[in-house]
């Protein structure tokens, strides 16, 4: 038994490659449309997720990419940009339309528009029958990439053979409407790093770097948050346990740092049982980590290359498994050629990563991680003298234990990104405080008859609070939520596994925006509930 729960978990998401389209409420079933067990089909996903809002107004349509996925082959493609609809737009809408049948396992991709990567996302794995999803995102901060006509790259790396035949149909559509954007939301200019480096117009005043930072590619990586050290007897090692911490560097010094989250696949914790329908947080909506640079643009503002690189701490030397493309978003100042300025703080503290294995039958790892980073400088714009104060603190607790040959195997996990953002010149100072959470609970135990069982919670929430002058002018709350509870028998051909499971989200966005509140719930693959709490 020793390896065999994590093996199967290592089966999930093995290769590299948003919102999952929720407009409008599915329909749910009544008790007499539920089975005694999964079937041969089941309902299409479908996410508690707030939908992309789009304005009125007139709008254009261009097709960026329409291929089957089969093989490790990118598509290649040439993008244009409507002519109907001008070169400024309030909104850009990216939806992505899927099918997929047959028997696959969930697999990982991305899109790039001129070397821009503006979506990455996971697919969903099939039914016999087949399945259908679709996906939207916002991209209207890439509209300076879209302005001009773009190569389009975009690979869903996949494998089909006699026992995997899912070939995954996608077609990805870009929506413009036509409309004055808002300048503090959408950069001047977006870049990407040449060589490692990078050469930002002299007159930046706002700089941001986005890293999307995935844990993928089959190995113990996918599963970081599982990880143990030596002694423990455990499938998957790294030296320093589970810790893991996103971190950004400008010319070797410590720039940015985050928590990546914990993103669970469509066939993770050994069980897609529980991802047929709903899938985890962010499953297909994987969000970029953020880092504002700009206490760095005096320094960055002189016309030349500066190494920028990102690394992730805690994986072992030599280890493959993630990947972190980089966007760099500027914002320029029209009314200067030039804007100086200085950094005048880097303060860094150590680093905590403890994780303490205790030994025994039922064997137990007690991980606490830590680190703060606190960043400041100014910029000399036309408009004044403006500083930025960029403070993060990141933790990690996590308590792991598992009994001999990894059965069962239980996690209790949970991560804080908390971050501040201050900026003092330009009347009262404005500060951006913004408070995330992410936790998981589970365990999964193969009993009786390898009768395999997973119970797990995973938890998204985030608190964001805007003041001016020490007055709140805007705040949002958001909680997105996942619980399921799925069994199946293990080692048997797919017709023999009879398959129970339940699964529910519910995902609450509220504050001075107004109120979003949906709840899903599935079981045995119907849709049980779909409600609306506001």
């Amino acid at each position: 038994m020793r390896s065999r729960i994590i093996m199967s978990m290592l089966a999930g998401a093995t290769l590299l490659a948003s919102t999952l389209l929720g407009a409008s409420p599915a329909q749910s079933a009544s008790s007499a449309d539920i089975p005694t067990e999964f079937g041969t089909d089941w309902h299409d996903p479908v996410t508690a997720a707030p939908p992309v809002t789009k304005p009125g107004g007139p709008s254009c349509e261009v097709t960026v990419a329409e291929a089957q996925f089969k093989d490790f082959t990118p598509y290649k493609g040439e993008y244009a940009p409507p002519r109907a609809c001008g070169d400024r737009w309030s909104k850009v809408v990216l939806r992505l339309d899927g099918k997929v049948k047959g028997r696959q396992y969930d697999r990982l991709g991305y899109l790039h528009i001129g070397g821009v990567e503006v979506f990455r996302t996971s697919t969903p794995q099939p039914s016999p029958d087949g399945i259908e999803w679709s996906v939207e995102k916002d991209i209207t901060r890439y509209s300076d990439t879209l302005r001009t006509a773009q190569p389009v790259d975009m690979l869903i790396g996949n494998v089909v053979d006699d026992t995997y035949t899912g070939i995954i149909d996608v077609k990805v559509t870009l929506t413009f409407y036509a409309g004055r954007p808002e300048a503090t939301k959408t950069p001047d200019r977006v870049l990407t790093l040449q060589d490692g480096t990078l050469t930002t117009p002299r007159n930046s005043e706002r700089i941001v770097a986005e890293v999307y930072a995935t844990g993928s590619g089959g190995g113990c990586e996918e599963y970081w948050y599982l990880t143990v050290p030596e002694p423990a007897p455990y499938s998957c090692k790294a030296d320093d346990g589970p810790y893991r911490e996103v971190q950004i560097t400008v010319d070797g010094q410590l720039a940015g740092i985050a928590a990546p989250f914990p993103t669970v696949w469509t066939g993770g914790w050994s069980n897609p049982f529980l991802w047929y329908v709903v899938p985890g947080p962010r499953a297909f909506d994987i969000k970029p980590v953020e880092y504002d640079l700009t206490p760095f643009a005096g320094l960055l503002n002189d016309g030349r290359p500066h190494r920028v690189e990102v690394s992730v701490v805690g994986v072992p030397e030599g280890q493959p498994g993630w990947s972190t493309p980089v966007n760099v978003l500027v914002w320029q100042d029209a009314k200067s050629t030039y804007v100086s300025g200085a950094l005048t703080k880097v303060r860094a503290g150590d680093l905590a990563n403890s994780s303490t294995y205790t030994p025994g039958s039922g064997h137990r790892l007690d991980t606490e991680g830590g680190h703060r980073l606190k960043v400041a400088g100014y910029v000399n714009t036309s408009h004044g003298r403006v500083a930025t104060t960029v403070s993060r603190e990141l933790t990690n607790t996590s308590v792991h234990t598992w009994a001999d040959g990894e059965n069962p195997d239980a996690l209790k996990a949970t991560w804080t990104d908390n971050e501040t953002v201050t900026v003092e010149g330009q009347g009262p100072a404005r500060t951006t405080r913004a408070h995330r959470t992410y936790t998981m609970d589970g365990t999964t135990t193969l009993g009786a008859g390898d009768r395999l069982r997973t119970v797990l919670t995973l938890g998204d929430q985030a608190a964001t609070t805007e003041t001016r002058g020490g007055r709140r002018t805007a705040w949002s709350r958001s909680d997105d939520t996942y619980t399921g509870d799925a069994t199946y028998t293990a080692n048997v051909p797919r017709d023999q596994r009879h398959a129970v499971g339940t699964t529910r989200e519910r995902y609450r966005l509220f504050g001075s925006g107004g109120c979003y509140d949906r709840s899903l719930a599935t079981v045995q693959g119907v849709l049980t509930e779909d409600s609306d709490g506001c």
